[in-house]
């Protein structure tokens, strides 16, 4: 807590610290201003306001729709969806349809729906036991309590925030880092490199080779 100061005295120690100045309470009289690195006071807003949403309990209701011939791809895909769903304290509404003949054998209906049932346990309950409405079984699933729940395994973790680096710590080591050696023949140092032997074989411009 620095006082009421001018807006320049906050710009000069906002750059006197290798900081910025954030504008916390605009309404305020006289308004308050933090000193703080806009980087890393963006990052901790979004990350509480994720954390808010998360303890909001919504009342809203999503619908899940499958079938008695749907792909096991699909299925997990559905689940996939319910489970987040569940996670965020949502409710979800699972319907199986039947189309045409499937009507005539309902229990593969009824199979499906205990199977999702199955997988959604560590996440949510039935409300009460799946029912047969006209051409379609409804179930109705309800969130398990924070503390009962399984985490939700496809949330991704958070990135961690990295603090820059400074141009000067890229011009202390680029200081700092020896010359390499200049190497020669055979990997020595050109200072150590031996000079190839003279040949005894005398070559055409000699003075002392024979005449052709």
């Amino acid at each position: 807590m620095i006082g009421v100061i001018t807006l320049g005295e906050a710009l000069n120690m906002a750059r006197a610290n290798g900081v910025d100045l954030v504008e916390i309470a605009a309404t305020a009289v006289p308004p308050v201003c933090r000193l703080v690195d806009f980087g890393k006071f963006r990052y901790e807003q979004a990350k509480k306001e994720k954390e808010s949403k998360k303890h909001q309990h919504a009342n809203r209701v999503k619908e899940i729709q499958l079938s008695p011939k749907i792909d096991p791809h699909d299925l997990g895909v559905k689940l996939t969806h319910a489970i987040d769903f569940l996670c965020e304290d949502m409710k979800v509404k699972v319907v199986l349809k039947f189309r045409g003949r499937e009507m005539a054998h309902t229990e593969f209906g009824f199979q499906l729906i205990e199977k999702f049932l199955k997988e959604i346990t560590p996440f949510g309950h039935p409300d009460a036991t799946p029912k047969l409405v006209g051409r379609a079984i409804n179930v109705m699933l309800s969130p398990l309590p924070r503390n009962k729940r399984a985490k939700n395994p496809n949330d991704k973790p958070e990135p961690e925030y990295e603090e820059p680096e400074s141009e000067d710590d890229d011009e202390d080591d680029e200081k700092e880092a020896p010359p390499a050696p200049k190497k020669g023949g055979k990997g020595k140092p050109e200072s150590q490199a031996k000079p190839a032997p003279e040949s005894d074989t005398p070559t055409p411009d000699s003075p002392e080779a024979p005449p052709a």
